[in-house]
């Protein structure tokens, strides 16, 4: 067992001694621990940023433990209000039904189906009942729950805490009742949630759960957490050249924090390619190199380098400057008309010149030739812009 590997790429461990100590004895005398990992099933997507949790539950497996993929169907239809400063709108459960059946056929690109619990938090919630519910809230006080920084900033900016989001991690810290979990997973943005789910089960006579916190993931921003909402992702489905190319589309300095909690590379060869671009090699070509080992991951062998070569045909070869201005614009949800977008790019000066230019037929989109004004470009893509012969960027748009 190798815990170094376990704690790759962690936050916190809490308490640490503990999960060293429950994981010696466990292979010591040939059991498994209990590892949970929840999802609330709010999009149809899983992305990268989910991948961190994804990727530690993997390394239990690997060392002979269970893993607990728990779908919150229930809690879901709550929405926790972790990181948010409003109250969130609450989903249906027909909404989170159809999401979570998207998230059993993604989850196995990388756990062990063989070694995979999945479990859905309403199986035990929706009989807990009004007084089991009663009996719940009873283990936690007001001024605990007011310790979550995103409630008392909330309070103290006197803006509207619905007392349903109070239950949130209550109910949350019952799943580790109801499943017994000897170890919760969780971002940092969970701590507090994971800390609850400590003390309910001392209350109800268990001995608390290890906690794992990962690093929250940037999306291909570098600034906000990965989102499908904000529409900085990289999905887990998508194609690969899309993905190859979402890849390609983060800064170089984002570049190492998705080497740091995304590759599977160890950490001495991770840190020879940062030498190797101190010693002068190309930063995209190390990018490269990551988007290759994602695609690969999620799309079979073989992937990754193909579209890596569909990538280098479409943008390098000659055919394109070495250098293209790589953009990243907010669009509203209904997405941003081309001109407007050549304007945002910084290829024209005006959304008229933007117009007269897809009028003459000057402007390309991927490398293929629009004449509609009206096109509406969306989020969560990138997108290859030219204007003439000379004039390039690669716009990577998000949501406003």
């Amino acid at each position: 067992m190798n815990i170094e590997e376990i704690e790759r790429g962690t936050d916190e461990v809490i308490p640490q001694a503990d999960l060293h100590a429950r994981l010696e004895k466990a292979a010591a005398e040939g059991k498994r621990l209990r590892i949970k990992a929840g999802f609330d099933p709010t999009a149809k997507d899983l992305h990268l940023g989910h991948t961190l949790l994804l990727n530690k539950l993997r390394a239990f497996q690997e060392a002979g433990h269970e893993a607990i993929f728990l779908i919150g169907d229930f809690t879901g239809m709550i929405g926790d209000p972790t990181g948010k400063n409003e109250t969130r709108k609450p989903l249906t459960r027909d909404q989170v039904e159809e999401n979570a059946k998207t998230y059993r056929e993604q989850v196995f690109k990388i756990l062990d189906p063989e070694k995979t619990t999945i479990e859905f938090n309403s199986r035990w919630l929706d009989a807990l009942g009004t007084e089991g519910m009663l009996r719940l809230a009873a283990q936690h006080t007001v001024a605990r729950m007011m310790e979550r920084d995103d409630f008392s900033k909330r309070f103290r900016d006197n803006q509207p805490i619905a007392i349903h989001e109070f239950l949130y991690p209550l109910l949350q810290g019952y799943d580790s009742v109801a499943l017994k979990a000897d170890v919760e997973l969780g971002g940092t943005d969970q701590k507090f949630n994971l800390l609850v789910g400590r003390q309910l089960q001392q209350s109800y006579g268990q001995k608390p759960q290890c906690i794992m916190t990962v690093p929250i993931l940037e999306g291909l921003d570098g600034v906000q957490k990965m989102s499908k909402s904000l529409g900085n992702y990289v999905a887990l489905n998508d194609a690969p050249k899309d993905m190859f190319g979402k890849i390609m589309s983060v800064s170089d300095q984002l570049m190492w924090r998705y080497y740091d909690l995304l590759s599977f590379l160890p950490l001495t060869e991770i840190a020879a390619l940062r030498q190797s671009i101190v010693d002068g090699a190309n930063p995209r070509d190390v990018k490269m190199a990551l988007g290759v080992e994602l695609v690969s991951r999620f799309h079979g062998a073989g992937a990754g380098e193909a579209a890596k070569a569909e990538f280098i045909a479409q943008f390098s070869q000659g055919q394109l400057p070495e250098n293209i201005p790589e953009v990243l614009i907010a669009v509203p949800e209904a997405g941003m008309a081309l001109a407007a977008l050549l304007k945002e790019s910084g290829l024209v000066a005006s959304n008229g010149e933007g117009n007269r230019m897809i009028d003459q037929k000057a402007v390309k989109v991927d490398q293929q030739r629009v004449e509609d004004r009206g096109l509406m470009l969306k989020a969560g893509a990138t997108y290859l812009l030219q204007v003439g012969p000379r004039r390039y960027a690669r716009a990577t748009l998000t949501a406003a």
